[in-house]
């Protein structure tokens, strides 16, 4: 395995990369997707042969172990990789995932954040470029993560105070940046997915996602094109 791939760490079958993939496509950077959640023993890459890894979304809890032993090997390597300065991205259960491998704390949400709102930025961090103005995200959580010792929270909602953090070479997301139109349009069709919503609700989503949806693929192109790069320059570095 060269360093100019990447290891994508997905956990079910609808949580996609999305937008993600598409930026490692159009920065020519290979990638392979691994679900190893139900494995005790998984066999992982070396770390030494990687020059990034993504962590996505998925039901179950970021330390729900012994349902899911593969999700400690992920954090694991998460946090080698962190050590070594290799870029790391998480989304929704990846970021807690992340976040829970690096020191921080998991808790439940007490209320699940469904649908779009807005996320007020924090912090300025050049990995995830947010203006003074609230950008209104997708969200669909039912828990919550601290920000780990040495990390910066970059967003934040009344719900949830790290929806999005830097520390070191990792960024987490709580919200759903990956999500296009045909993702979106598989969530809303897959019954784990949708199965305590409303029509009412899904509608609303729906509406929601067609006005937001350009802002939001702007800033999705800008912060994976961002993440693929330092991919890119962490293999030119270590080759």
């Amino acid at each position: 395995m060269g360093r100019s791939e990447i290891i994508i760490f997905q956990h079910v079958e609808w949580e996609k990369p999305g937008r993600i993939a598409y930026a490692f496509e159009d920065s020519g950077l290979g990638y392979s997707v691994l679900n190893i959640s139900k494995e005790k023993k998984a066999d992982l890459p070396d770390i030494s042969g990687i020059a990034g890894i993504v962590i996505m979304g998925g039901p179950m809890g970021a330390r729900d172990f012994d349902a899911y032993p593969g999700l400690r090997d992920e954090a694991r390597l998460a946090k080698d990789a962190v050590s070594a300065g290799i870029p790391v991205l998480g989304v929704c259960l990846g970021h807690q995932i992340i976040a829970t491998a690096l020191g921080a704390k998991l808790k439940p949400a007490g209320a699940a954040e469904l649908g779009f709102a807005p996320v007020d930025r924090v912090s300025r961090d050049e990995w995830l470029p947010l203006g003074k103005k609230p950008v209104s995200v997708l969200h669909w959580h039912s828990d919550t993560v601290g920000c780990p010792d040495g990390g910066t929270v970059i967003a934040s909602t009344k719900k949830t105070k790290n929806q999005a953090f830097r520390c070191g070479s990792a960024l987490g997301l709580q919200f759903h940046l990956e999500v296009d139109t045909m993702l979106f349009e598989e969530w809303l069709n897959t019954k784990k997915m949708t199965g305590d919503l409303k029509k009412s609700q899904i509608s609303r989503m729906k509406d929601d996602f067609e006005k937001e949806s350009p802002a939001l693929q702007v800033l999705a192109d800008t912060v994976f094109s961002g993440f693929a790069a330092r991919c890119t320059s962490f293999a030119r570095d270590h080759e």
